[in-house]
C-alpha cells in the first residue's frame, strides 16, 4: 500500500481529515524523515567509508582519531570514562572499533559554522538558490522508491518517468551555480555537467525503457511485482530478478544504465565537471560552508538514487534473492503487527543493502580509475552505449513479441477449454 492508504489505516483519528491535509502532512513527515534518517546519516557515513578506503588505496590510515574515546576524553564530565577506557577489557574492546567514526560528525559541524561567503561580482539569488534546487531534485525522486514491500511514500503510475523527470532538476541547478558564482572555472564546470548529464540521460533511459517495456507498466511497485516470478517459476527468488531473467540477455541494459548512472552523478572516471586538474573544484568552487555541504549531500544522494533505481528496475527491489513466500509463510501464524513490522524490515534491509552496494562500487571506482578526456567522455556515450543500447531495445522487443506469439495460442486454448 501506498503510506496515504497506510496512514489512514493505522491512525483513526485522520480518517475524517481532507485528504490534502492528509497528504500534505505525510509527504512532510516521510521527507524529514528520510532526510534525518537516511540521507543525512548516509552522507556522513558514505564519506567516512570513502575516506578510509582512500587511506588503503594510498597506503595510508585515513581517519582515525576522531572517534568515540576523543569524545569522552573532550568533555570534563566524561574524562573519567576515557581514562577508564585505557584499562583492560575496555582497552581490548575499543581496540577493535575503528578509529575515526565520528569525523563526520565533526566535519558538519565545521561546515555548519564556517562563514557563508558570497563572492562580490556572483549573481546573489542564482548563487544562494543552487544548491537548494540540486538537493531538492536528488532528494525529491526518494518519494516513489518501494523500500519495502509495496511500501513507497506515493504510488504513482508513472514512477519511473517522475524519478528521470525529477532528477534533471540537477541540471538547472548546477547550471545556476556555475554562473551565478561569476568565476570561468565554475562556470566550465556547469557547462560540462549539464553536456554530460544530458547526454547519458539518453542511454540510461533507453536501458530503463527496456524494462518498462517488458513489466508493461511505469509504476515502480508494480515492477517489483512483476519480478517475483521467472522462467515459469511463480516464486523463483533471484531467478525472477529482470537482470537474470531471458537467459541473461537483461544483464547489458543492466550494465548500461549503471555506467550512465555513474556518468550522471559525475563520479570518477566521469567526474570531468569537477576535475581538480583543470577547474580547481568545477561549478562549486566558490562555495564554502554548509551551501557547499548541499552540493555533498545531493552527489552522495544521487548515488544512493542510481543504486536504487538499478535494484528496483533490476534486481527485484525489497525482494530477497530466495522465494519470498518463504518468509510469508514465517509471518502468518504471528501477531498482525509484529508481522507487519518484521515484513517491512526485511524488505528494507534488502533493498537498502542491494542499493548500497552501487555505492560501494562507486566508491571503490574513483579511487581506482583514471579520469576519462572530454572527448573519450562523449565518445563513449553516443559512439558505444547508444548505439547497444537501442539494439538491445530491438531485440528485446522481439524476445518479448516471441513470447507472447507463443504463450498466446496455449492461453486461448486454456480459455476454451474452461469454457
Amino acid at each position: 500500500m501506498d503510506l496515504l492508504l497506510f496512514v489512514r489505516t493505522h491512525l483513526s483519528f485522520l480518517k475524517s481529515w481532507p485528504d490534502w491535509i492528509v497528504y500534505v502532512l505525510v509527504v512532510f513527515v516521510f521527507a524529514f524523515a528520510i532526510l534525518n534518517t537516511l540521507v543525512a546519516p548516509l552522507t556522513g557515513i558514505s564519506t567516512y567509508i570513502e575516506r578510509r578506503l582512500a587511506g588503503r588505496v594510498q597506503y595510508r590510515w585515513g581517519p582515525n582519531r576522531v572517534g568515540f574515546r576523543s569524545l569522552l576524553a573532550s568533555l570534563p564530565i566524561t574524562r573519567w570514562m576515557a581514562r577508564l577506557a585505557d584499562k583492560q577489557p575496555f582497552k581490548f574492546l575499543g581496540s577493535k572499533i575503528p578509529g575515526g567514526l565520528l569525523q563526520f560528525a565533526a566535519d558538519g559541524l565545521k561546515l555548519f559554522m564556517k562563514e557563508d561567503i558570497v563572492p562580490t561580482g556572483a549573481d546573489k539569488m542564482m548563487f544562494k538558490l543552487s544548491p537548494y534546487i540540486v538537493l531538492a531534485g536528488s532528494f525529491a525522486a526518494f518519494a516513489v522508491f518501494p523500500v519495502s514491500h509495496g511500501c513507497s511514500a506515493t504510488n504513482l503510475n508513472i514512477g519511473i518517468f517522475y524519478v528521470i523527470a525529477i532528477s534533471s532538476l540537477v541540471v538547472p541547478g548546477i547550471l545556476m551555480a556555475g554562473w551565478g558564482s561569476a568565476n570561468k572555472w565554475s562556470l566550465f564546470g556547469g557547462m560540462r555537467s549539464a553536456a554530460q548529464i544530458v547526454s547519458y540521460e539518453i542511454p540510461v533511459g533507453i536501458a530503463l525503457l527496456t524494462t518498462v517495456m517488458l513489466a508493461g507498466t511505469m509504476n515502480m511497485n508494480e515492477i517489483v511485482t512483476a519480478q517475483r516470478s521467472g522462467y515459469g517459476i511463480e516464486s523463483a527468488g533471484a531467478l525472477g530478478w529482470f537482470a537474470f531473467r531471458y537467459g541473461g540477455l537483461m544483464l547489458i541494459p543492466f550494465l548500461i544504465y549503471f555506467i550512465g548512472g555513474c556518468a550522471e552523478v559525475n563520479r570518477t572516471p566521469f567526474d570531468l565537471p569537477e576535475a581538480e586538474s583543470e577547474l580547481v573544484s568545477g561549478y562549486h568552487t566558490e562555495y564554502s560552508g554548509f551551501r557547499w555541504s548541499f552540493f555533498f549531500m545531493a552527489e552522495y544522494s544521487n548515488m544512493f538514487a542510481v543504486g536504487a533505481i538499478a535494484t528496483t528496475m533490476f534486481l527485484g527491489g525489497p525482494l530477497p534473492p530466495y522465494p519470498v513466500q518463504w518468509t510469508e509463510a514465517l509471518f502468518a501464524g504471528m501477531n498482525p503487527n509484529l508481522a507487519l513490522i518484521l515484513r517491512f524490515t526485511e524488505g528494507f534491509a534488502w533493498f537498502f543493502a542491494k542499493s548500497y552496494f552501487f555505492v560501494l562500487v562507486m566508491i571503490h571506482m574513483r579511487w581506482t580509475l583514471p579520469r576519462y578526456r572530454v572527448d573519450q567522455l562523449m565518445g563513449l556515450c553516443y559512439k558505444v552505449l547508444i548505439p547497444i543500447a537501442l539494439t538491445w531495445f530491438v531485440i528485446m522487443c522481439g524476445v518479448k513479441m516471441f513470447r507472447m506469439e507463443t504463450t498466446l495460442p496455449r492461453a486461448t486454448a486454456a480459455v476454451e477449454a474452461h469454457r
